[in-house]
């Protein structure tokens, strides 16, 4: 079953204008082509479509459903240069994004506001991984844009610091380190048991507490990938964990935060990462809107 565009504009205006000539005349053509485009449709699909004669032209009950489909069909086709535009210039289209579950807290909520805002047309799709998980992604072409903890390999990435915060001290409500009326050195915190990040699932903060505070490992009772699973940990009176700043924000009953001294102030990052040769469009556009934003 082959038939044109044009024939189905054809017909379309033969049904509208229910005359061979005005219809002709509207789309600026003769009646003798414009009868012969319906008589290749109605031959193309093997039904009739039109009623006509010397008087008078109506659509057939299979004329009246093929309608139906041609005007769907040439809505597409008219929307169709104008979506492939939109496409290439990046306005329209899906981003892949990958988040730590510790970005989530006022990060990116913020972050996808402005998208929505800005690009009403491209669809973030979310994935929550590791940062390990998102670097593998990026790599594999399975996702586009990360947020995630450095470091990166800077051949094949690109990325940009997005967030800094300072780490805290999570301690049961009412702990004395609350009352302590300074930050807390690591001599205060030799006798607590500690909740620590893992080696393997959360080495970003592993590697950042043992720099920034190295703490006396054999106090360590649990270890953890998720901060919102040490949070729970320590209301249970379970021990002390080193958070980001951020986690102020989840108000887990139970829990306290105290400072924390550290050589940096705001030691913990996240960064926008992203492959330095990507082929969506719309990737160009969500970094160019989120970099006019500072966000």
């Amino acid at each position: 079953m082959t038939y044109t565009l044009e024939q189905l504009r054809g017909l379309v205006a033969v049904a509208e204008e229910l005359h061979f000539g005005r219809a002709a005349a509207r789309l600026r053509m003769t009646q003798p082509p414009l009868s012969r485009q319906i008589q290749k449709l109605e031959a193309a699909i093997g039904v009739r479509l039109l009623d006509r004669d010397n008087r008078r032209v109506a659509l057939t009950p299979a004329g009246e459903a093929f309608l139906r489909e041609a005007r769907r069909v040439l809505a597409i086709a008219e929307a169709a240069p104008d979506l492939a535009q939109r496409v290439s210039l990046g306005t329209r289209g899906v981003v892949r994004v990958g988040f730590t579950a510790a970005s989530t807290f006022g990060i990116l909520g913020r972050l996808l506001d402005d998208l929505e805002r800005e690009l009403p047309e491209v669809r973030v799709e979310l994935f929550e991984m590791v940062t390990r998980e998102q670097v593998a992604a990026i790599a594999g072409d399975d996702l586009d844009l990360g947020l995630a903890r450095p470091p990166f390999d800077p051949d094949l990435f690109a990325s940009r610091l997005l967030h800094r915060e300072a780490l805290l001290l999570a301690v049961p409500a009412g702990h004395r380190l609350t009352g302590l009326g300074r930050a807390a050195l690591p001599a205060d915190l030799a006798t607590e048991p500690l909740i620590f990040h893992s080696q393997q699932k959360a080495r970003y903060f592993y590697d950042l507490v043992v720099s920034m505070v190295r703490p006396a490992q054999e106090r360590v009772v649990q270890s953890v990938s998720q901060i919102l699973t040490m949070l729970w940990l320590v209301a249970a009176g379970r021990g002390i964990a080193f958070v980001p700043a951020s986690a102020t924000l989840l108000g887990i009953p139970g829990v306290a935060f105290a400072p924390l001294a550290t050589p940096i102030p705001e030691p913990v990052e996240l960064h926008l990462l992203w492959p330095r040769h990507s082929q969506n469009p719309a990737l160009s556009k969500v970094l160019s809107v989120l970099d006019a934003l500072k966000v």
